[in-house]
């Protein structure tokens, strides 16, 4: 996934854009409020998700969030010292998605932008009217979390499931394993290694489709979409 990172000290978004690398995001740093507002012409460009801290340079943080749901539908999160609600109902007021006070988690931190992406790609799919994801005879029915192949309905753990919903979503893509430890299972990478393996193996035999999900060696996994 794509992020801007708009943080104007350059030590904060060093480290935190190091983080964000390791757990599978290409990170776009901007340093003011117009630099981020450049970074998404067009439409976006692409960004899967915008970290807006509000102590800027050049412009309020809230002005900038507000200019930004005004050019694109693209998540933002705000980062910010401000704790009271006050500040926090205004800047969901003014368009953002969430809401992360400092200091915090790095963990919770990358749940929620987690969280603000996953809700955007169901609202799109529901604003599209597809609620299921076709991948040859592989079939996602996302609302009723059901899978099947070739009209014959798998049964499928809820992590397992997961995994090859969030696989499916960028056929093609190399995730990486930071990354899909940190979606599927909410946790850091450390320990959980050998669970994903097994749930990949568990998969591939599964669906009886070995070739479905590909190792990347020493990167992760990607879906590879099988011929209708």
């Amino acid at each position: 996934m794509r992020l801007l990172l708009v943080e104007d000290d350059n030590h904060v978004a060093a480290a935190l854009s190091a983080v964000l690398a390791r757990h599978g995001f290409d990170v776009t740093h901007a340093r003011s409020g117009e630099e981020a507002l450049q970074a998404l012409v067009p439409e976006g460009a692409g960004f899967g998700v915008v970290l807006l801290d509000l102590g800027l340079p050049d412009q309020d943080g809230y002005e900038v969030c507000g200019k930004i749901r005004k050019r694109t539908s693209t998540p933002v999160i705000m980062v910010t010292a401000r704790a009271d609600v006050r500040s926090r109902i205004h800047g969901l007021n003014l368009g953002a998605d969430d809401y992360v006070v400092k200091p915090y988690d790095t963990g919770e931190l990358l749940a929620r932008i987690h969280a603000v992406a996953r809700r955007t790609v169901a609202d799109d799919a529901a604003a599209s009217g597809d609620t299921a994801l076709h991948l040859g005879p592989v079939r996602i029915e996302l609302p009723t979390r059901q899978v099947s192949v070739d009209g014959s309905v798998v049964q499928l753990t809820r992590k397992e499931f997961d995994l090859l919903a969030l696989l499916a979503q960028r056929p093609g893509v190399v995730f990486r394993r930071e990354q899909i430890i940190s979606e599927v299972w909410r946790t850091s990478w450390e320990g959980t290694g050998r669970t994903l393996e097994v749930h990949v193996a568990s998969l591939r035999s599964k669906l009886r489709m070995p070739a479905l999900i590909e190792t990347v060696r020493g990167v992760g996994y990607r879906l590879v979409a099988p011929a209708a």
